[in-house]
């Protein structure tokens, strides 16, 4: 790519963009000038054979041709080696649309609806006639159209690779001015390439010539990530066949990815506009399909509101039958529907079985599927079934202030069911946190790039599989200062998962009848409910109802007051024997409800009392002394474990096969610290995280005492000094 040129691209598409001041804000320059440079291209690419097409287009409607067989015709009259036909019927040109000022917009409408069908729809999505209208009415069409006529966007001065750039860089200017979320933003190319760098490494198969292969996106943005991955295929095997796929919801980067398509003669019947994960309107667009290689960058922290039926409906209906079976991440973030939708179109595979090819994956996350989600939730579900599974084959950490529209760290993940023999029941993390270099100009958050060497450097690092590999990394970019620290570590699957068990505590109260105890059954829901009367339409019965609940009180704090005397009770079993013993004196009736409200009000924690029991003898737990240990997996283990998905099935087999396990930990971390404590088997649940920084963490020692001291010292005395020049 010709970069001198390309920048001074850039910044003439800006110029043009400008000149729309006045009646457009900067956010809605994108409404014009995308469609605007999507139309020159086209306009470049058809100008030499634009007569040819003329002629034929004459001679056909002159036949009465039907419009089906007219339009593979006149496509191979503008290119007779397209298999995708591109042409356009008007007598119209930039040029030619510039000879006729006082007409131009409905010449301009007429120009984009002579189109072939394709394109035409493309344009249909970008709405631009509507802007046409507009642009006319501010007296700015014709000084746009002229300006853009200047533009030299042929393909022979401005290859696809280098059109694809272009539109990114006018998405990325567009976001920054409309001030776009972090989660609706396109990949930088240099992750992309990253991506499929690591995608194919390893993969034999598809260098092999004459190999077909399916690429896929579920949020293909402009296309970026199948233009990529098909780039990097076929500069080492020119003879492969690739066919891609994508879906987009937004109907400005559907648009720009199918002209991108269209022109480079591909199928834009492939690339379906409308909701992956359904939205009521739009479905997943290749439903029950599989591929090859899938990449993906989808929102992350984004909320998922409006798929939220669908994707719940699914979920119950056809469990894993369906796509998201594991589970369902947390509403505020659906990045993870996404790839248990990538997983659900993995061919099939099974070693030692020749016809069976699988798929690899690689997705773009933030930190949060990492970590989120208690142990039984949806995310952590999710995560154990991929990694129980054999499917996650590694993560690389990518440095922060890497996207254009968020400066947060994020994470390359590499799913497959098919990996090498030597990476089976492992999982490798690779921190490429310090794999960037700081860009010269910053674009907005975007201040750091990943070079192409450290793009090597992060793939071989990958391709190595070595447990404790080491690299030399700047840990501080404005000094240059560099480290040797470890970047790659290897896992055992197990490692990742843990045992969540809830640690009980006996409950401890005494029980005291004093009048500030007795004071707080008023507060007792149970207690006040005695006063009150739901009977809404008879006022004297809901009084007499009021009156009598009043005298039930009163009785209750008499026959507490009668207890008052014996002092302060340490065992709750007395203490209920002689509440029974004064009510029956006193011909009280204690339903169960408010004895419990007694309970409560008179009683306080005391670790000095007796254990609260209940009817069968029981330890009753206290609450506020339950805790929760988290049990690694033990070594030697089988996956996947004796336990279903989800938080309302049954965890007996869990328990069976783990609870020697949970009872040596208990013995040795737990029962010397608190004897009297015992584990809730039926609360045990199986949780999965990956604590990836964590890995990699370093230590650094604070500074020697000596030196902070030395420097509170001069800070001191240059405070001294200045206060003296205030008071001189």
């Amino acid at each position: 790519m010709n970069v001198h040129t390309h920048e001074v691209l850039k910044s003439t598409i800006w110029e043009i963009a400008n000149r729309l001041r006045g009646p457009y804000r900067p956010p809605q320059y994108r409404l014009v000038m995308l469609p605007m440079v999507v139309l020159r291209r086209l306009d470049c690419v058809l100008e030499p054979t634009k007569d040819k097409v003329l002629k034929q287009y004459e001679k056909l409607t002159a036949q009465n041709m039907p419009e089906s067989a007219m339009e593979r015709l006149l496509g191979r009259a503008a290119d007779s080696k397209r298999k995708h036909p591109l042409y356009n019927t008007s007598p119209f040109t930039f040029e030619r649309l510039l000879g006729d000022s006082e007409n131009i917009a409905p010449n301009l409408v007429s120009y984009i609806n002579s189109f072939s069908p394709t394109a035409r729809t493309i344009f249909e999505r970008f709405k631009f006639t509507d802007q046409i209208e507009k642009l006319d009415a501010s007296n700015r069409l014709f000084t746009i159209v002229k300006a853009m006529a200047d533009v030299d966007l042929h393909p022979d001065r401005i290859d696809n690779l280098q059109m694809g750039y272009l539109f990114e860089h006018l998405v990325m200017r567009f976001n920054e001015q409309a001030n776009e979320e972090a989660g609706d933003h396109f990949t930088p190319r240099e992750v992309i390439r990253l991506m499929a760098n690591l995608v194919y490494t390893g993969e034999k198969d598809v260098y092999t010539p004459g190999i077909f292969r399916t690429i896929y996106d579920p949020a293909c943005g402009t296309g970026g990530m199948l233009s990529e991955s098909e780039k990097f295929i076929l500069d080492q095997n020119r003879q492969a066949n690739l066919a891609l796929f994508g879906q987009e919801y937004n109907d400005e980067s559907w648009a720009i990815c199918c002209s991108d398509m269209l022109i480079k003669d591909e199928d834009t019947s492939s690339i379906v506009l409308g909701d992956t994960l359904g939205d009521g309107k739009t479905r997943d667009g290749f439903e029950g399909e599989k591929f090859h290689y899938m990449l993906a960058n989808p929102p992350f922290g984004v909320e998922w509101k409006d798929q939220k039926t669908i994707v719940e409906k699914e979920h119950k209906e056809l469990g894993f039958a369906g796509r998201f079976g594991a589970g369902l991440p947390a509403i505020n973030d659906g990045s993870l529907l996404f790839l248990q939708h990538m997983i659900s179109k993995m061919h099939p595979y099974k070693a030692g079985d020749e016809n069976a090819v699988g798929s690899k994956i690689a997705i773009v996350f933030n930190g949060s599927p990492l970590f989120s989600g208690d142990a039984g939730s949806g995310p952590s579900n999710i995560r154990r079934w991929i990694i129980e599974n054999d499917w996650l084959d590694a993560i690389v950490a990518l440095p922060d202030q890497l996207f254009y529209n968020t400066g947060i760290y994020t994470y390359v993940w590499l799913v497959t069911n098919r990996k090498a023999p030597e990476r089976r029941g492992k999982v490798q993390l690779i921190d490429g946190t310090r794999f960037c270099q700081r860009m010269k100009k910053s674009l907005n958050n975007k201040r750091h790039e990943i070079t192409e060497d450290q793009i090597r450097e992060l793939t071989r690092l990958y391709g190595n599989f070595r447990d404790g590999e080491t690299a030399e990394v700047v840990i501080d970019h404005k000094t240059g200062e560099k480290e040797t620290r470890v970047v790659s570590r290897i896992f055992e699957n197990r490692e990742f998962g843990f045992l969540k068990v809830t640690v009980e505590r006996p409950l401890r109260m005494n029980f005291e009848a004093s009048a500030e105890r007795i004071a707080r059954l008023d507060a007792q829901s149970a207690f006040a409910n005695l006063a009150t009367s739901k009977k809404r339409k008879d006022d004297k019965a809901a009084a007499r109802e009021i009156a009598a609940g009043r005298e039930q009180q009163d009785a209750i704090r008499n026959l507490l007051v009668s207890l008052e005397a014996k002092g302060r009770y340490r065992d709750r079993k007395v203490f209920e024997a002689d509440l029974d013993k004064a009510a029956k004196a006193a011909g009280v009736k204690l339903a169960g409800p408010i004895k419990k409200a007694i309970f409560a009000a008179l009683g306080e924690r005391d670790p000095e009392a007796e254990i609260c029991r209940d009817a069968k003898g029981r330890p009753e737990p206290d609450s506020e002394l339950r805790d929760t240990e988290n049990i690694p997996l033990p070594a030697g283990i089988v996956l996947p474990l004796p336990m279903d998905f989800g938080p309302d099935k049954p965890n007996d087999r869990l328990i069976e096969s783990f609870r020697d396990v949970i009872d040596a930990y208990m013995a040795k971390e737990v029962l010397p610290h608190v004897p009297d404590a015992w584990v809730d088997y039926d609360k045990t649940k199986v949780g999965y995280e990956i604590p990836i920084n964590r890995h990699f963490y370093v230590y650094k020692p604070p500074r020697p005492l000596q030196e902070i001291e030395a420097d509170i010292r001069q800070l001191e005395g240059e405070i001294a000094d200045l206060l003296k020049g205030l008071l001189a």
